[in-house]
């Protein structure tokens, strides 16, 4: 009987335990539920265009991030993406108080990932329960929804303000409301309109309430609108409400965002975009919003024994779709719309991380990607000229312009070039997936000729008749001004051995010096056989993976004595506060070797130290607290498609080599792969 109770209560504290870790009581692996709002980072809701980053303090929005808007962070700085008006802060009071954290109970946050919507629920006193869920429209891109239900428990009287809060750095805004009439329509718009800090930029947002269950247009149906401008910095719309006990009121909060980066006219679209909102039926509006995430999550990873591997890998893949889209030409920074970190500039860490698992999954997000490269290829032939060589050379940070936007302190802005290798090599992987040969004439051949021609300028020939590229940051950041880096020297070979094959593949005749370059570019070699990251390397630790790259995913060491011996020479001298992404170049190849101990031991080392509560933001080092870094959701999705799944990019297209499964998952399935949208299922 003794063993009967206590075997009872571990039942029963087992099972506490299981529902108290965040997201485990989810059956689907689709959702992300957190009761706890201490020590808080939020998850990012974006669309491609616009990033909205909720808040633990309820109906508050942290920032909003426009994509691929920049003015100058400084008067003498570069750069810096744009930190936009914030339309995601409303006011509730009820019975003539204000609501907020310190008077709610029952608060709730959950992350739908499959329709990509962000709800917050609380309890107010116990006489009602408020929800909201924001919406980063995917069909509206430069707009948001923010839909609301209130169940009164008894009589109440509310009170709802809309805001648009203008950053203090903003230039000259002017805010206004007004009430647009055509025939017997009223449309109401709050709005906003300013100079970004140092005037590049136009910035225009608008925004106004809307009521489901009446005719939100017919000024006699819905509540009367009051307009406070407390400054011009802070435009507000209020309206009031009686709601009788065990009923349910609904309404929605819509904005828009347009600046002159995209549109002539900023101030009028964005007054375009809110009509439309207004005037497009919710379950319309929403259900365009949800059927485009279900043509997103056509590309999907399910992993079935590991719920929280399931969480985790599909909490990174719903990031890279949230900061991307297949229509903007437009690419991901590395905390893609959830911060203005490293100034929401363009790195490798599109090209080299979060391009290849987008480019098995998402042809139309992988176009735009590459296609953001080539838009910018005559500045990036203007810098080669510039700096004494031929062909393209791109910037290390690049921004809507294309130039370089690195700070001039940094040296890697100046030196570390293999960049241009790196937007190589994607272009030639995006036509081996796709066997597009109209973009590969139009926009793939001709970039490839033009950084095939930098690397010939840019390597120096020796007296042996080798080629050494010298002077270069390498992907190991620890080690400035180098000569011979491994990872440059393989990157710069492949790209010129690509740029071969793209002009054999359209019918013309590759420069010969491509060949005799990449086929004698130096790759240093300690006395054991060991890869060599530099000429001169003598052991230090590194920030980051760079001789490993050369065995995935460049395949210029394929010998399984060296790759072993590349990975246990360098894996212990990797820095703590190097990147995430490290740790999942080791886990590819050793899955890839058929070790999946080591392979899942790097899989979640590569992101678990980095998770941030209560939702698992991925910061970019275990030291640092910057999510969401976008480029480690590449590396991990990496592992599992490129290592666990198997599958390799290749002259025929994707296919499928020896896949393997960490012990404690049953099934692993890939969906939507390739152009054909096949499924790959490891059991």
């Amino acid at each position: 009987m003794l063993f009967k109770i206590t075997k009872t209560l571990f039942v029963f504290a087992f099972i506490l335990l299981f529902a108290s870790i965040p997201g485990i009581a989810q059956k689907n692996g689709w959702t992300l539920t957190t009761t706890d709002n201490q020590n808080y980072t939020g998850i990012v809701s974006a669309n491609g265009r616009i990033g909205i980053l909720p808040s633990a303090k309820i109906l508050e929005t942290d920032k909003i991030i426009l994509n691929n808007v920049y003015d100058k962070e400084s008067p003498l700085g570069v750069s810096r993406i744009l930190l936009g008006m914030n339309f995601g802060n409303l006011d509730v009071y009820i019975n003539n108080t204000k609501l907020n954290n310190g008077n709610i109970s029952d608060w709730r946050q959950t992350l739908n990932m499959k329709e990509a919507s962000f709800t917050t629920s609380f309890n107010y006193n116990s006489i009602a329960e408020i929800s909201y869920t924001i919406y980063a429209l995917r069909n509206v891109p430069y707009s948001a929804y923010i839909d609301f239900e209130i169940k009164a428990l008894k009589d109440i009287d509310i009170r709802v303000i809309g805001k648009i809060t203008t950053p203090e750095e903003y230039q000259n805004p002017l805010s206004t409301f007004r009430v647009l009439r055509d025939a017997e329509t009223t449309m109401p718009i709050l709005q906003t309109v300013a100079k970004s800090r140092l005037g590049r930029h136009t910035v225009g947002t608008s925004a106004t309430f809307i009521w489901h269950n009446i005719n939100s247009t017919r000024e006699n149906q819905r509540p009367e609108l009051t307009h406070n401008k407390v400054s011009e910095y802070n435009n507000q719309l209020s309206f009031r409400k009686k709601i009788s006990k065990a009923e349910n009121y609904s309404f929605a909060w819509t904005a828009s965002q347009c600046s002159t980066q995209d549109f002539f006219d900023p101030q009028s679209e964005s007054e375009r975009f809110v009509i439309f909102n207004l005037l497009t039926p919710r379950k319309d509006l929403l259900s365009q919003h949800k059927d485009l995430w279900k043509g997103l999550w056509e590309g999907d990873i399910i992993i079935e024994g590991d719920l929280q591997s399931q969480l985790d890998v599909r909490l990174a893949l719903y990031h890279l779709y949230a900061f991307s889209r297949g229509d903007s030409n437009l690419s991901i920074a590395p905390m893609g719309l959830s911060s203005q970190n490293y100034n929401g500039h363009i790195f490798w860490d599109t090209e080299l991380w979060m391009y290849p698992p987008l480019l098995v999954l998402n042809q139309d997000i992988a176009r735009s990607l590459v296609n953001y490269r080539s838009d910018r290829l005559d500045v990036a032939k203007r810098k080669a000229t510039n700096f004494g060589y031929k062909g393209a050379m791109f910037p290390w940070e690049s921004d809507d312009t294309g130039e370089e936007a690195t700070p001039a302190w940094a040296l890697t802005g100046t030196f570390e070039h293999h960049i241009t290798a790196d937007i190589g090599i994607a272009f030639w992987n995006y036509y081996r997936v796709t066997k597009d040969k109209k973009w590969l004439r139009e926009r793939g051949y001709p970039l490839l000729k033009e950084v095939a021609d930098y690397w010939v300028s840019r390597a120096t020939k020796n007296t042996n008749g080798s080629y050494s590229i010298k002077n270069v940051v390498g992907a190991n950041e620890f080690a400035p001004n180098v000569d011979d880096n491994a990872f440059t020297n393989g990157s710069a070979i492949t790209c010129l051995r690509y740029a071969s094959l793209a002009a054999k593949e359209i019918g013309l005749t590759p420069e010969n010096i491509w060949i005799e370059v990449a086929e004698n570019i130096t790759i240093h070699k300690f006395e054991d056989g060991t890869t060599k990251e530099h000429s001169t390397y003598n052991g230090d630790r590194i920030k980051q993976a760079d001789v490993n790259l050369l065995a995935y995913p460049l395949d210029i060491i394929s010998d399984q004595e060296t790759i072993l011996k590349d990975l246990s020479y360098y894996e212990p001298k990797l820095a703590e506060e190097g990147p995430a992404m490290a740790q999942s170049v080791f886990a590819v190849i050793y899955a890839r070797l058929g070790d999946a101990e080591n392979a899942f031991r790097l899989f979640k080392r590569s992101y678990e130290p980095n998770k941030r509560p209560p939702f698992g933001a991925l910061a970019e080092a275990a030291t640092s607290n910057n999510p969401y870094f976008a480029t480690g959701a590449g590396g991990m999705l990496q592992t599992v498609i490129f290592g666990f799944g198997g599958l390799h990019l290749t002259d025929e297209g994707i296919i499928q080599k020896k896949p393997i499964l960490p012990k404690t998952w049953k099934k692993l399935t890939i969906t939507g792969v390739g152009p054909q949208k096949k499924t790959y299922v490891i059991e």
